[in-house]
């Protein structure tokens, strides 16, 4: 059984900005596999079915991002799971707009949901999905452009991106972490090098 984390903020005026892509990504599959994610445990939404064939808890805390963690780590308890069965699912403004990066493990790099999450699961040895948001311009204060509405004429490539997020969480959770980086981890435009 695996334990899928989606970030994200409570409430509706945060419900599409790009700091709640964890949330609309635990949607997106939650509705693909018919599994309703609205009983309330431990401060958050949940939702158990099956995703590729994987039992799942799916998870959006409804503490604000960032005290995410404790929430997280009590479902974890509640399940009988440990960190090598959490997969965090978050945006990343390191990472271009539209991009996809699985990890098996790393630093928070800054982000507050994810602080919160090492700190109350106590490693960073769990799978996360990270999710580009940085709309390849100077953008001033990153948390007002974090918090602020995703525009309309974005639509279609959010939606392109939560289908690309979802097919990537089915890979994890079906093939293993390691098949879905050698599948999803792309090469940034202009870049020569493979990123990690």
């Amino acid at each position: 059984m695996w334990l899928v984390a989606g970030l994200g903020n409570p409430g509706p005026e945060y419900e599409r900005t790009p700091h709640n892509l964890g949330f609309l990504a635990v949607d997106r599959v939650a509705a693909r596999h018919a599994v309703r994610v609205t009983r309330k445990e431990a401060n958050s939404l949940v939702g158990l079915g099956q995703v590729a064939g994987t039992p799942v808890v799916l998870v959006k805390p409804q503490t604000f991002m960032n005290v995410s963690g404790p929430a997280i780590k009590v479902l974890l308890d509640r399940y009988e799971l440990g960190p090598a069965n959490l997969l965090l699912v978050y945006d990343e403004l390191a990472l271009p707009w539209r991009q996809l990066r699985v990890r098996p493990k790393g630093s928070s790099a800054g982000h507050n949901g994810v602080k919160s999450t090492i700190r109350s699961v106590g490693t960073e040895e769990f799978a996360r999905l990270r999710l580009g948001i940085h709309p390849g311009h100077p953008i001033g204060d990153g948390a007002k452009f974090v918090l602020d509405p995703i525009r309309k004429a974005q639509g279609a490539e959010l939606d392109e991106m939560l289908d690309q997020a979802a097919d990537a969480i089915e890979s994890i959770l079906a093939e293993g972490v390691e098949k879905s980086m050698a599948k999803y981890n792309r090469r940034a435009q202009g870049s020569t090098e493979e990123e990690s």
